[in-house]
């Protein structure tokens, strides 16, 4: 859902306080490894994103409200939609946040959000299959209804893992939230409760696994962290930039080697920077930042852009909770 806070902060960082990714060539991956725009007039909200991997080079994302059901498929290479699908067999979605793919080319979608006032008793996952030919048409999804242990939870992250098949939620909160973990198989017929594992030290609006699922990435709008999964009691590891203002999607690229950072709006960017902590990556701050204390900005920048972005990220802060106070929870 639209948060206007968050909005209006978004108008003070975009470009002033950037503080810019790291340069991705793309020239041996797939498309959209060097980043795109997501031209398509009718995605304004896109909240997700994934990477195909029967389709390389395509990418999936959804709006955060939409007319319907629907996901579409933006080819990496001209960031144009080359398919929108809707979906069948569930109800109305209230607030979609999330994408991921598992095992199988199974597409999730998480209808997660719950951030005007926290009081559903319960949100939905849908799975589909992923279409094997890119077109305009209507799949039939699977509905699963989620609770938490712990009650009712805002959320905008949810991961899917690729080896096991595994849910994940990443409640946001701004002190931080928790990794809840589902069910070893989401059952259609009955509750999936969630339960919360280890915290995650972010305001986070995504996040998404490796293709190995061995490294986590989570994304908020001032700042990011990579995280080692250790068998799902997550290490920390080192920090990631972001493009500063409404980010709201993560993925990394099939062949593992960029980490792709989406934002809302119209003509919305995707940006590219390689993968931390692999060969030819930067650890964003080394394997040692970790132990600091947000996880915002990087040391992986010069010396005057560290500066800038320091100060960047000092005005995001203030703008961001001066407008809270404002706002309140939205």
């Amino acid at each position: 859902m639209r948060r206007p806070f968050a909005l209006l902060a978004s108008a003070l960082l975009v470009g002033a306080f950037a503080v810019p990714a790291s340069a991705a060539d793309g020239d041996d991956g797939p498309a959209g490894s060097d980043g795109f725009t997501i031209k398509d007039p009718r995605i304004t909200e896109s909240s997700g994103l994934a990477a195909s991997r029967l389709h390389p080079g395509v990418y999936w994302t959804h709006n955060d409200q939409d007319t319907g059901p629907y996901l579409y498929a933006v080819d990496g290479a001209t960031g144009e939609t080359v398919a929108r699908v809707a979906l069948s067999g569930v109800g109305t979605p209230r607030d979609v946040e999330a994408i991921a793919i598992g095992p199988g080319n199974k597409i999730f979608v998480g209808d997660i959000g719950d951030n005007d006032g926290v009081t559903w008793p319960h949100v939905w996952i849908y799975e589909l299959p992923e279409p094997t030919e890119l077109k305009d048409q209507t799949v039939k999804a699977t509905q699963y209804v989620v609770t938490y242990t712990d009650g009712s939870r805002d959320a905008e992250s949810m991961l899917v893992h690729p080896k096991t098949g595994r849910v994940y939620i990443i409640d946001k909160h701004e002190d931080g939230g928790h990794l809840y973990e589902g069910p070893a198989k989401l059952s259609s017929s009955g509750t999936n409760i969630f339960r919360p594992t280890v915290p995650v030290d972010l305001w986070a609006t995504d996040a998404a696994f490796s293709p190995d699922g061995e490294q986590l990435a989570v994304r908020g709008y001032l700042g990011g962290i990579w995280y080692d999964w250790n068998g799902g009691k997550i290490r920390r590891t080192g920090r990631i930039n972001v493009p500063l203002g409404q980010g709201e999607s993560a993925t990394y690229t099939i062949d593992g080697k960029k980490l792709l950072l989406g934002m809302e709006g119209v003509n919305s960017p995707v940006k590219a920077q390689d993968v931390p902590g692999r060969a030819g990556g930067d650890s964003g701050g080394g394997a040692g930042s970790g132990s600091h204390a947000s996880g915002e900005g990087s040391g992986a920048a010069g010396g005057d852009t560290l500066k800038i972005g320091a100060v960047g990220l000092l005005v995001a802060f203030a703008a961001l909770f001066g407008l809270r106070r404002v706002f309140g929870r939205r």
